[in-house]
C-alpha cells in the first residue's frame, strides 16, 4: 500500500492526485477533526480499553496500554465506525475530562492536571478582605478549568 500524504501536526490524511475513493480519506480526516477539536474525553489516562464505548467517545490512553490499545501509550483513543482510531498528542493540547470536569494538558511527556492551589492561610497580619478576594479568584479560575482549588 502506498503512503498517504498527511498533515504535519496531527497526521490528518490528505487527498492525493488521481486517488480512488477520496471520500474514505476525507471522512477519516473529518472523524479525527471532530474528536480533536475542543477535545472532551470520557476519562483517562487509562491502560485498559472500555468494554462498551459509544460512537464518538474519546479516552486518554495510559503509559502501559493493554489489549487493542497496546502500543498506543499516551494517545487519544477515538471510538468510531466500530473500531478504534488513535491520534498522537502534541505538547500544549488541552482536553476536558468529563468524569470530573478537570482540564488536562499534554506537556509532551503525558497528560497532567493543573496544580492544586491552597486557600490563603497563616501570616502575621490577617486581612480578611484580601483573603476573600483571593478565594474568589481561586474559585473563578477553578470554574474555568484553569486550576484546581483545594
Amino acid at each position: 500500500m502506498t503512503d498517504i500524504p498527511a498533515t504535519p501536526r496531527f497526521a490528518l490524511p490528505l487527498l492525493a492526485m488521481a486517488q480512488a475513493q477520496k471520500e474514505v480519506t476525507h471522512n477519516e480526516a473529518l472523524t479525527l477533526l471532530d474528536a480533536l477539536t475542543h477535545m472532551a474525553v470520557e476519562d483517562g489516562p487509562w491502560n485498559d480499553p472500555p468494554t462498551a464505548p459509544l460512537e464518538g467517545q474519546c479516552w486518554l490512553v495510559g503509559a502501559a496500554p493493554t489489549g487493542v490499545w497496546a502500543g498506543e501509550a499516551g494517545a487519544v483513543a477515538i471510538w468510531s465506525a466500530g473500531g478504534w482510531r488513535f491520534a498522537p498528542p502534541r505538547a500544549g493540547m488541552r482536553a476536558v475530562r468529563l468524569t470530573d470536569d478537570a482540564w488536562l494538558r499534554c506537556n509532551g511527556g503525558g497528560w497532567s492536571e493543573p496544580a492544586t492551589i491552597a486557600a490563603p492561610a497563616g501570616g502575621i497580619t490577617v486581612d480578611s478582605e484580601a483573603r476573600s478576594a483571593i478565594m474568589a479568584l481561586i474559585l473563578h479560575l477553578g470554574a474555568q478549568g484553569l486550576l484546581i482549588s483545594g
